[in-house]
């Protein structure tokens, strides 16, 4: 079953020169192992709402979809038969694509084991930070994953520092939280949501209260970028993507 998480996603930039800002949203989580999906949602296909493998799942544009995060999991040990695989990710709207991030989960028991954080920018890079428990054991909210920062994202935020992602997930809900520090300079991202059925009638109540999808996203984006360049943010140039698109992470148990 395809779920429809209508969430709120909060940005809240610190240090010397601040700026907030919260936007409503709307994700799909989706086990790509399994085929059906309401009318309004294909999958590979263009419809109001669309997922394409191509999208996710490896080098951008060139994606292969769940078989890939399937053998990131398999490389480093992760495999069995009771694992369930999913993408929460926005989907495509009349054919338009963009992505700021998207999750893969495994999951055990309802449980997260391992998650990938898939990174895009608007400048065309991907980048993917592998999360997980050497031993693979539940990741609980409280738990920090701390992934050093690879890609460049904002122009307003150099390439150094850390991430710090704090994954929570529960059979109702999404509490997502991501903090990026590079010393007194940071960005704190969060994304909440509750876990309910994908419905015809939700999809189209999400184009119309949210009307125009990912390239709305885009458009807040830039509408943002534009409110810190009037702030005089320091506008940095984009460097070369990392070669890497995958790197892995660092976890401690109940430090949040």
């Amino acid at each position: 079953m395809v779920e429809h998480v209508q969430a709120q996603t909060l940005h809240a930039r610190r240090g010397k020169l601040k700026n907030a800002f919260t936007y409503g949203v709307d994700f799909v989580l989706c086990d790509l192992t399994n085929s059906q999906t309401p009318a309004l949602l294909s999958r590979n296909r263009f419809n109001l709402w669309s997922l394409w493998d191509k999208h996710h799942g490896g080098p951008r544009g060139d994606g292969r979809g769940v078989d890939w995060f399937r053998e990131e999991l398999a490389t480093r040990g992760l495999t069995g038969n009771e694992l369930r695989l999913y993408l929460l990710t926005q989907p495509s709207f009349l054919g338009f694509h963009f992505n700021p991030v998207s999750f893969w989960i495994a999951a055990k028991n309802g449980t997260p084991r391992a998650f990938i954080a898939e990174v895009n920018n608007t400048f065309g890079h991907r980048h993917c930070y592998f999360c997980a428990h050497e031993d693979f054991g539940p990741i609980a909210k409280r738990d920090a994953i701390i992934a050093e920062k690879l890609m460049h994202v904002s122009p307003f935020q150099k390439v150094a520092g850390q991430y710090r992602f704090n994954f929570g997930m529960t059979d109702t809900k999404f509490d997502i939280r991501i903090l990026y520090e590079n010393q007194d300079e940071g960005v704190l991202a969060t994304l909440v949501g509750d876990r309910r059925p994908a419905t015809n009638r939700s999809l189209i109540w999400a184009a119309v209260r949210r009307p125009l999808g990912a390239l709305r996203v885009v458009t807040l984006i830039y509408w943002q970028a534009l409110i810190l360049y009037l702030k005089r943010a320091p506008f940095l140039r984009k460097p070369a993507p990392p070669k890497p698109l995958v790197s892995d992470s660092k976890t401690y148990r109940g430090t949040e």
